[in-house]
């Protein structure tokens, strides 16, 4: 009979597990501190230190900069916009297609299920999707950055499998009881579905928020630029002009390299304080989901 006491072999494997994920924890949480740290840096002490974890004279000139003219903050509202309305869209036609996807009556399901799949290895490319977008005369606007990509064929599959998964005897009380499709997808199937739910809000709202590539194609307007690619012409470019350097004083000195840093945590914090709120969904939604086929 087992005692439950676990043996030496187990816990050198136990310690061997948490030390490498405590490396592996540091060697991601080191360039986000750095990053930080390095936001709130003068000039003078980048200049010395080429590895900064702890300012030593920590100055806010950097943020001062970047938000002494509107340029950060309309990218920010323009990001915020096409993440919000975006992940609304997604949801939407993701929910619609997914749930016929998932009943087993719907005729044809097994070849549409093979167009969705296809998809996800094969694709059209950039040059053909640019086409497509511009005959549409979606170009500079923001709806060639949600109308392209209005449904993932991943999520889509995830999301119709959980749905799968749902009893039917609660589909068909609802009918009994006198519901249409409609009526069963928004009463039941959706109320029940609140994890799988969370999570594609997570997923879609991530990718809305980190486009980078479709706006640069698609966006010929700076003035409609979201934050990523912003924080391209700023980091990569290094271009100027997101600050008014008049309004700062006759001695202030732009701090280019505390700018591109400071730059990059205000557009990497709003996404990162949405994700707490979404977490205790994740792992269920996205293990429930994708289970069955």
């Amino acid at each position: 009979m087992k005692t439950g006491k676990r043996s030496y072999g187990d816990k050198i494997f136990d310690s061997i597990v948490y030390a490498v994920l405590a490396i592996i924890t540091l060697v991601t949480f080191f360039p986000i501190l750095y990053i930080i740290a390095g936001s709130f840096a003068s000039v003078k002490e980048l200049a010395v230190n080429r590895f900064l974890l702890i300012p030593k004279e920590p100055t806010l000139d950097a943020y001062r900069y970047i938000f002494s003219t509107s340029t950060l903050m309309r990218s920010m509202f323009v990001t915020i916009m096409v993440t919000v309305v975006g992940t609304i869209v997604n949801l939407f036609m993701t929910c619609l297609m997914a749930y016929p996807l998932s009943r087993k009556e719907l005729p044809g399901r097994k070849y549409l299920m093979y167009g969705v799949t296809f998809t996800l290895v094969f694709s059209g490319g950039m040059i053909p999707t640019y086409l497509v977008v511009n005959a549409l005369g979606l170009i500079d606007s923001y709806a060639s950055l949600i109308i392209p990509g209005a449904i993932s064929s991943f999520n889509l599959i995830l999301v119709k499998n959980f749905f799968q998964e749902i009893p039917q005897d609660l589909i068909d009380s609802a009918k009994i009881d006198g519901c249409n499709e409609v009526a069963v997808l928004g009463k039941i199937v959706l109320p029940l579905s609140k994890p799988a739910l969370a999570t594609f809000t997570m997923f879609y709202a991530v990718g809305h928020w980190n486009t980078f590539l479709t706006a640069l194609l698609y966006l010929n307007d700076s003035k409609k630029w979201t934050i990523q690619v912003l924080l391209r012409q700023i980091v990569i470019l290094a271009q100027g002009g997101i600050g008014d350097e008049a309004s700062m004083g006759m001695e202030f000195v732009i701090p280019s390299q505390s700018v591109k840093m400071a730059v990059i945590v205000v557009a990497t914090l709003p996404i990162v304080l949405f994700y707490p709120f979404m977490q205790k969904y994740f792992e269920k939604g996205v293990m429930v989901g994708s289970i069955k086929g």
